[in-house]
Formats: structure tokens, C-alpha cells, sequence
């Protein structure tokens, strides 16, 4: 058997290269995710229950970006949150899943204004994924753009865009309560499974999903051919987040942040649960969105200027990456605070 070497973001650096910008405001960080729907920053929020409700949805496309909100909820419930997004912004998004009433969920999510369904499962290269991708593509159309996912391997990549897919979200674990390949054994590092899908002839969108901790690995992401970065613990724990702010010893303010695949999530969601595959937590309360989001797109911005580039596309053209070692790593961390 022949085992391949797969990298993660931690694995590689970007190279420095020689820079004309004098200013961040000369670098754009926009990206088409359709010929209709142009974000002026790359960065989607995840379809889970402590990170997208209206709130999140309005806060993420008023920065910028996309909201997707989330499907563990009554089709009632979650076109409620989507049509009062939709009194604020010009584009939302609303998942749905493979089974039960996805049919009725992306009906009535379309009908009610939503541009993006995205098909939300762990394991998308999937017969279910195929069945759903093509029969909501049967209905409406292209009346809707249509992510789907998670996948971790090109040729994953390949099928659902052929099943109807227009964007697709690239990484099985790897996110920061995803305990997938801890449960199972399975997944790919988050870096090369972008690498591998960029690889891909087929005309989709490649959204990086999960692992992405910082705004230099959404960076080294878009680098190394993402499209999108897809967010999920990084917008966790804000005001717009879902839930409520506890407050602990010492005045210490938190926010519950879980994975969709954790036991607490599929009791609150379907009274029972058939996996364990994420984990359910808490995470410091951060304040409003929209500082956490101008934070990250400056240093994506940064980022592309360090390569001397203005635009995403010339980043991918330009970008020069090294592998580095555990004492490089060590040494590309503020290490001031670890001196006794």
C-alpha cells in the first residue's frame, strides 16, 4: 500500500515576495460566488445552531460576506429567520439536509427569498447527496445557487459538482469541534484537500470548511486555490452568535459553541442521537461580528500584500509556499509569553 504525505496549514508558510502596494485599500479581497451574487469579502458563516440565525446573517453580508442560516429548526422557523434577514440585506442563504422534507425546506427557503440552499451534511460524497442535489436542482432550477458538501477528495469534488453542486465545501474534521477523525479514522489534513479540489476542471466554487483558525490560514486556504472560507468557531461566541452570554467566576463572559454532530446538539435537534462526532463547548464572548470580521479581512488583505498581490485570483497565480519544521512552527508564534 502506498501512503501518500498530506500537509495541514501549519505544515507550510507563504513566501514574502516583492510588493508595489502602499496600501491595503488597493487590495481587493471580493470574489464572485455567482454571476449574481458578488461578496465583497470571502468569508461564509457556518450552517450551525450557536453561529447562524438571522442575526449572524445580517451582520455577515452588511461586512461583506454570506450567511447561511442553519436547518436544525421547523421550515417555519428557519423562513422566518431568512425572510427577516431579508428585510435588511440583499443575499441569504438557508440549509437543508438529505432526507425527510429538504424537498419542502429548499421550496419554501427559495420561495421566501433565499438565494443559497446549501446542501449540509458531514459525508457529501454520498448516494443521499446525489438523490438531493439532483432533485432540488430538478425543482428550481437555476433559480438558486446551491453549495454542497463536506467532501475531502477530488474526485468527491468532481461528483457533486456534476450532480448539480455550483459550490462545494472542502474538508472532512479538522474544525475545532469536529471530532470526526478522531471517531472514525477518516478525513484528509484541511490544506491538501483544498490543494487536491482546486485541482478540479469542473466549473465550482471551492470553499475551504473547517481548520481555518487565523486569518493567515484562510489566507494560505484562498492561496492555495480556495475560493471562500467557511467559518464557524471565529464567528462563534459574538453578539449575533445564537444563545446567551454567561457570565461566570470573575465576571468571565462565554458563549456555548457546539458541533452539529455533538450528542447536545442531536438531542436539542431530534431527541435522540446515532453518532458522536463533535463536541459541545463553551468559548469566550467576543463582542459584535462585525469587529471580528473587519479584523480578519484586514489581515487577509495583509496577506495578499505580502505576496505583492491585489485580488484573490493574482494570489493564486503568484503564491510561493515552503514546508516548515516543529521548530519553525514554534518560531512563527508569539513565543514571549511562553519564557518563564
Amino acid at each position: 500500500m502506498k501512503i501518500e504525505k498530506a500537509l495541514a496549514y501549519d505544515d507550510v508558510l507563504l513566501v514574502p515576495q516583492y510588493s508595489d502596494i502602499e496600501s491595503r485599500s488597493e487590495v481587493s479581497i471580493g470574489n464572485s460566488l455567482s454571476h449574481k451574487i458578488k461578496l465583497d469579502t470571502p468569508i461564509i458563516s457556518a450552517p450551525m445552531d450557536s453561529v447562524t440565525t438571522a442575526d449572524m446573517a445580517i451582520a455577515m453580508a452588511k461586512a461583506g460576506g454570506l450567511g447561511i442560516v442553519h436547518r436544525y429548526n421547523t421550515i417555519e422557523d428557519q423562513t422566518l429567520m431568512v425572510k427577516k434577514a431579508l428585510d435588511h440585506v440583499e443575499f441569504v442563504g438557508g440549509a437543508v439536509g438529505v432526507t425527510g422534507d429538504y424537498l419542502k425546506r429548499a421550496s419554501r427557503l427559495s420561495h421566501h427569498g433565499a438565494q443559497v440552499i446549501c446542501v449540509d451534511v458531514a459525508h457529501g460524497h454520498h448516494k443521499l447527496v446525489e438523490r438531493a442535489l439532483k432533485s432540488i436542482r430538478d425543482m428550481l432550477a437555476d433559480s438558486v445557487h446551491i453549495i454542497a458538501g463536506n467532501v475531502a477528495t477530488l474526485e468527491g469534488f468532481n461528483d457533486l459538482a456534476d450532480w448539480g453542486a455550483d459550490s462545494i465545501r472542502c474538508n472532512i474534521g479538522g474544525g475545532s469541534i469536529c471530532s470526526t477523525r478522531v471517531q472514525t479514522g477518516h478525513g484528509v489534513p484541511g490544506l491538501h484537500t483544498i490543494f487536491e479540489c482546486a485541482r478540479s476542471d469542473r466549473d465550482a466554487n471551492v470553499i475551504a470548511d473547517g481548520g481555518i483558525r487565523s486569518a493567515g490560514d484562510a489566507v494560505k486556504a484562498l492561496a492555495v486555490g480556495a475560493d471562500f472560507v467557511m467559518l464557524g468557531s471565529m464567528l462563534a461566541g459574538t453578539d449575533e452568535s445564537p444563545g446567551e452570554v454567561i457570565v461566570g467566576v470573575l465576571n468571565t463572559k462565554t458563549k456555548v459553541y457546539r458541533g452539529m454532530a455533538s450528542k447536545e446538539a442531536q438531542y436539542d435537534w431530534k431527541g435522540k442521537f446515532s453518532s458522536n462526532e463533535g463536541i459541545s463547548t463553551t468559548i469566550p464572548y467576543k463582542g459584535k461580528v462585525a469587529h471580528v470580521l473587519q479584523d480578519l479581512s484586514n489581515g487577509i488583505r495583509s496577506g495578499l500584500s505580502y505576496s505583492g498581490v491585489r485580488t484573490i485570483g493574482e494570489l493564486q497565480a503568484k503564491a510561493k509556499f515552503i514546508c516548515q519544521t516543529n521548530a519553525g512552527l514554534f518560531e512563527s508564534r508569539p513565543h514571549i509569553l511562553n519564557k518563564k
